[in-house]
């Protein structure tokens, strides 16, 4: 009987802490309204903006080197990034990293937005939108249109892509050793959310394409204010500017800065997915050991 008894309170346990998830006050709420509204001190606490990057002279830099990263949604330890997909059943303060960047560019807080990862050619929401809808014809309205009549509405269909569809990221950074404070350390530059094409998406083999690059530091405080789930304590949800800047994330580099023209890792080990992983490490070793190689003696 006890041990049934225990295993109701466990599940009731388990139940109100996946539906109290970043519910300020619930510890000291009166009543169930007061559940998620925060007092004045909580309000003035998290008034806060993001920690500001230290300035680096160029004179400071003893080694540098640009790196190009892709991020796997599906692995688990970048759930973060991607859930929630759903928006309906969770609150306002949860959305996933592509829904807070597409809202910020949409209301103009994100306004550095390029085509490409290197920063040439700006991007505007109205182009990034004609990327994430396709507008087509069913075969029953292919043949009212051969027999000249005017296409029924039923017979157009659009399909739109949505948070599910971003799978990946795309990030450059710049990996630095600062000789002032002899310490390796990472600079985030550019995000680039990577989406099959709305035009191959149904089939087997769907093209995947680069919806647009963000400049990391001018999108920083809108992804500070936006939450992230937190596994280690609910409670407390993580900004995406401290997943992303901390590296709380599991990536493989794709490419990096070198004299052949920037050329991705695929090019020169064609056909060998093993191999390309090596090179991956290879190049993530020798930015590493660098560090290293600075304190034998």
């Amino acid at each position: 009987m006890m041990n049934v008894k225990s295993f109701l309170i466990a599940i009731f346990s388990i139940s109100c802490g996946i539906a109290s998830y970043g519910q300020a006050n619930l510890l000291n709420a009166k009543s169930p309204k007061q559940i998620g509204v925060k007092s004045t001190a909580q309000l003035n606490s998290e008034n806060d903006k993001p920690i500001a990057y230290g300035y680096v002279h160029d004179r400071d830099i003893l080694m540098s080197r640009t790196t190009w990263e892709i991020i796997d949604l599906g692995e688990k330890i970048n759930f973060p990034l991607y859930f929630p997909i759903d928006t309906a059943n969770v609150g306002p303060e949860r959305r996933s990293l592509y829904d807070v960047l597409i809202k910020g560019i949409k209301k103009g807080k994100i306004t550095e937005v390029y085509t490409d990862s290197y920063f040439n050619t700006k991007k505007s929401y109205k182009d990034i939108t004609a990327s994430l809808s396709r507008i087509d014809t069913t075969d029953a309205g292919r043949e009212q249109l051969n027999a000249g009549s005017k296409i029924s509405p039923e017979y157009i269909v659009k399909q739109d892509l949505t948070s599910q569809d971003v799978t990946q990221y795309k990030i450059k950074g710049l990996w630095y050793f600062d000789k002032r404070q002899s310490e390796l350390k990472y600079r985030l530059l550019g995000i680039c959310p990577v989406t099959p094409d709305v035009y191959t998406m149904n089939s087997e083999d769907p093209d995947f394409i680069e919806l647009f690059w963000v400049f990391f530091p001018d999108a920083r405080e809108t992804l500070y204010s936006a939450k992230a789930f937190n596994e280690k304590n609910t409670s407390m949800p993580i900004s995406f500017d401290q997943i992303l800047n901390s590296r709380r994330f599991n990536s493989v580099i794709y490419k990096e800065e070198n004299v052949y023209g920037d050329r991705d890792i695929k090019d020169y080990m064609k056909d060998n997915a093993q191999n390309q992983l090596l090179e991956s490490d290879r190049i993530k070793d020798k930015i590493r050991s660098f560090e290293q190689d600075m304190w034998n003696y």
